[in-house]
């Protein structure tokens, strides 16, 4: 995507474009084009501003693309946003549907230094999990991960620490749901994740998530990644805590010294995510994280992007990269799904941007949802995974998830994500272990007043002293380095513990 001539007060981003997006704020009276058309109220940054007369039911377009239609007349100079523009539902089909070329990968020599498993897959930090299959379980978790990190013992062997797998659910459910499913599927994929050397998973005893079913059906039975026990087996609290501790320290020993070994780029999965996104998401950090999730995949590697309810109205640019009908009807049947569910639940899809995206300056799902697509680049998409499903084709994928970040970066995490980059214009201090989070901000303003929770600033391409795509190689190398181990921002504030969140669908009983 080219910026019309950046750093312009107001960015037309496509020559279709009647709208274009204020890279400062512009203040009653000032100029908005060449023409000498004037703002006629105040226009906030990173919001839209009439270029030409709008009639009432008119299409809106910015990025080129429908974002909505026009609820009365505009004239050039107003201030476009949910006062004014309403969203219109549109309909993906595959009925002129052609397949789209795979995206070839090089035979690459860049690499990046992990951690080597026996699976083949290859770890981008060299933690140890205790996960909970159930609420109850948690404390004990929790006391175990907290005592075993209070030694350096495990870091003089090369881990980078003992990580509890915490959640509220776990019980009462039925075990034929959607919702059971997706709780098995993210646990098994975190105790089979490459960022873990080995797992240990503790459980109540009575809860319907079973360990010993979830093992088995899983199958996770693998000894040296893997060890189980229940709380009531094991005879209370505080023996548990120490049995845990045990457990850790022995499994520790039997995988020795732990060292990091160079590694093709092949073997990175990268989650693309976003969360507090504002009117420059579509215009700096998402069009720049494609770019780099473009560059893994052509050195062989994976993305996942996520979050279904962003992508409505924009799936139609995502079907069009479809490598065959197959992939492209698992986008549109997930789409299909999020629609009834909607509907059950009595909210629709277009409720999604947030008040804080509202006040960033986006004002429709579909103007959210394209800036959104743009974090996936421009490579073929090679498959639709459910949430939390396991990634079994290389290239770029998409895995279906709500739109809140912790539950989606969750599910994206169980898939096989070793590396999270997160864009986002108002501003985020999460973290995902045992992922490590590349936080990249959209605009100068935010990076500069949250600049130790940031890792990049994407907005130096709204100022125009960078490209798209000379931010977009930026990320690509730091994503390399903190595979490698450097440190990312979230890392380093200690963000991660408390991100774990899976998506929780049907009835507690």
């Amino acid at each position: 995507m080219d910026l019309i001539n950046p750093p312009s007060v107001i960015i037309q981003l496509n020559p279709r474009d009647n709208v274009g997006v204020a890279s400062k704020a512009v203040p009653n009276g000032f100029p908005i084009d060449k023409n000498g058309t004037l703002a006629k109220e105040n226009i906030d940054a990173g919001h839209k501003v009439a270029l030409t007369n709008i009639n009432k039911d008119e299409a809106v377009y910015k990025y080129g693309q429908l974002i909505g239609i026009a609820a009365q007349d505009v004239e050039p100079g107003e201030h476009v946003h949910t006062h004014n523009l309403t969203m219109i539902e549109l309909d993906s089909s595959l009925k002129d549907f052609q397949p789209h070329p795979q995206t070839e990968t090089k035979r690459s020599s860049r690499t990046f230094q992990g951690f080597q498993r026996d699976d083949g897959s290859v770890g981008t930090r060299n933690y140890i999990g205790i996960l909970s299959t159930v609420n109850c379980s948690a404390t004990v978790a929790k006391a175990a991960a907290d005592t075993l990190n209070q030694s350096d013992e495990l870091s003089q062997m090369g881990f980078d620490g003992v990580v509890a797998i915490t959640h509220g659910s776990g019980c009462a459910m039925n075990t034929d749901s959607e919702g059971f499913a997706f709780l098995e599927r993210v646990i098994a994929g975190y105790a089979q994740h490459p960022n873990f050397a080995f797992v240990l998973i503790i459980g109540l005893g009575c809860e319907t998530n079973q360990v010993k079913t979830l093992v088995a059906k899983k199958g996770l039975e693998d000894a040296s990644r893997l060890a189980y026990f229940n709380i009531q087996d094991a005879g209370g609290t505080r023996t548990s805590i120490k049995t845990a501790c045990d457990h850790i320290m022995q499994m520790a020993a039997q995988h020795g010294q732990m060292r990091r070994e160079p590694a093709s780029l092949e073997h990175l999965v990268v989650a693309l995510q976003c969360g507090g996104s504002d009117g420059y998401s579509g215009i700096t950090a998402n069009p720049a994280l494609g770019h780099a999730a473009d560059l893994i995949v052509q050195h062989g590697g994976s993305v996942i992007l996520a979050e279904t309810p962003e992508i409505y109205g924009a799936e139609n640019l995502l079907i069009d990269r479809s490598i065959n009908e197959n992939v492209a009807q698992k986008l549109l049947d997930r789409i299909t799904w999020w629609k009834h569910y909607t509907e059950i639940n009595g909210a629709e899809l277009n409720n999604n941007p947030s008040p804080g995206n509202k006040a960033g300056g986006l004002s429709t799902i579909l103007e959210k949802s394209l800036g959104a697509v743009a974090k996936g680049g421009s490579s073929s998409l090679n498959d639709v995974l459910h949430y939390a499903e396991k990634i079994a084709t290389r290239g770029f994928n998409f895995m279906d998830s709500p739109g809140y970040d912790p539950v989606s970066v969750t599910g994206q995490i169980a898939s096989g994500s070793t590396v999270v980059c997160f864009t986002t214009g108002r501003g985020s201090v999460s973290g995902f272990k045992p992922a490590p989070c590349l936080k990249l901000a959209t605009n100068t303003s935010m990076y500069e007043k949250m600049h130790e929770d940031m890792d990049i600033n994407c907005g130096v391409i709204v100022d125009g002293t960078a490209s798209v795509e000379d931010v977009g190689e930026q990320i690509f190398e730091r994503i390399i380095a903190i595979a490698s181990g450097d440190m990312s921002a979230s890392e380093s504030l200690g963000y991660g513990s408390n991100e774990f969140v899976p998506w929780l669908v049907g009835a507690i009983t």
